[in-house]
């Protein structure tokens, strides 16, 4: 039996490979031991806790250490046997891959928890996070080049020369791709200046409706009408965009007209009429009312008055209820408003002189 385990075959004793297979065995069985106890055992530990960072490095420890050292293992494992220098390189390609593709997952998994971490101490809304993805993928990108370039570097090729003829194509595609480039740029500019978020009510250039999604090139408005409408980021950076959510009061300002029959008497009571209708709502602060002016066939009377919320249906509710009171009054006291009418005047010798002619 000594003499077959000693028997060599591809350069290796039948022992050398029994003891590197039951090494790889052990090693899995090691790992699995560790997830199976020692990993959850902590996630319950730190489930109790605040400190999210605990959560982060179990989450790390558990999708790219412990692989990557039972892959780590079993490399060293079979190295330690003879093989073939083309197996050999082979072998040492792959660690190298495997390892680079580790180290960028695991620093991209720390970027995102870490930026993460930080809007949430800041107190950033559920959407604002939510719009975290397309920074992250921005930035993630950027990692995964930095680490392709560090990957060809350990492989042995010039990265100077590769980056130098990347840069020169960079710039074609640079020119090529402008208006993306612009979308992507006004992204950033949305996601940190933060002129409106998602659920925000807004009107950009006659756009009126609620932000559905911001993305890296376009934003998404369910309109008022209903239809979802897709904007470019570089068109809502460049034009007025007026965001209602951020409206703290509302100003509002109407115009009433009575007529031309009303009473000096009356007219002096229907800016106080109005001011009563206002001061009934609670969230309506009153402004002023006067006499504005002199129409064609109305007395006009210019009201201004506040809402004290950003809520458009609230207002539309107290607005409802000032005309319903100042229509009211207006007809208890026999004010009539006034509408476009035309009388006609008859000359009174032009009527005896007809009335002579029938004679």
């Amino acid at each position: 039996m000594r003499e077959l385990l000693n028997q060599r075959f591809w350069g290796n004793t039948y022992m050398a490979y029994i003891i590197a297979a039951a090494g790889i065995l052990i090693a899995w069985i090691v790992v699995r031991m560790i997830k199976k106890y020692a990993i959850r055992k902590l996630q319950k530990l730190v489930s109790t806790t605040d400190n999210q960072y605990d959560d982060m490095i179990i989450e790390g420890v558990e999708k790219f250490v412990i692989p990557y050292a039972y892959l780590l293992i079993n490399y060293n494992i079979i190295t330690h046997l003879i093989l073939h220098p083309n197996l050999a390189n082979i072998l040492r390609v792959a660690i190298t891959v495997i390892t680079l593709y580790y180290f960028v997952r695991l620093v991209n998994h720390v970027l995102e928890a870490l930026i993460k971490g930080f809007m949430e101490r800041r107190k950033e809304s559920p959407e604002r996070i939510r719009q975290l993805r397309g920074v992250m993928l921005v930035l993630k990108a950027i990692v995964w080049f930095l680490g392709l370039v560090l990957l060809l570097d350990n492989l042995g090729y010039d990265v100077a020369t590769i980056i130098a003829g990347m840069g020169i194509g960079g710039i074609a595609i640079a020119l090529a791709a402008q208006t993306i480039l612009g979308d992507l740029f006004s992204y950033f500019v949305i996601f940190f200046d933060k002129p409106f978020e998602i659920g925000d009510f807004v009107n950009a250039e006659g756009k009126i409706g609620t932000v559905e999604y911001i993305g890296i090139k376009t934003t998404r408005i369910r309109s008022i009408t209903g239809e979802q409408v897709i904007v470019s980021n570089t068109k809502l950076t460049n034009s007025a965009l007026h965001n209602f959510k951020r409206m703290e009061r509302r100003r509002i300002a109407f115009t009433i007209g009575v007529t031309y029959q009303t009473s000096a008497a009356k007219l002096k009571e229907i800016p106080g009429i109005i001011e009563a209708a206002v001061k009934s709502q609670e969230i309506a602060a009153f402004d002023r009312s006067h006499l504005s002016g002199f129409g064609d066939f109305s007395i006009n009377f210019e009201t201004v008055y506040f809402i004290d919320t950003p809520d458009y249906l609230a207002y539309m509710n107290a607005q409802q209820a000032i005309y319903q009171n100042i229509f009211e009054v207006f007809e208890s006291n026999q004010i009539d408003f006034a509408y476009p009418t035309q009388t006609l005047f008859l000359e009174r010798a032009n009527q005896d002189k007809s009335a002579n002619t029938v004679e």
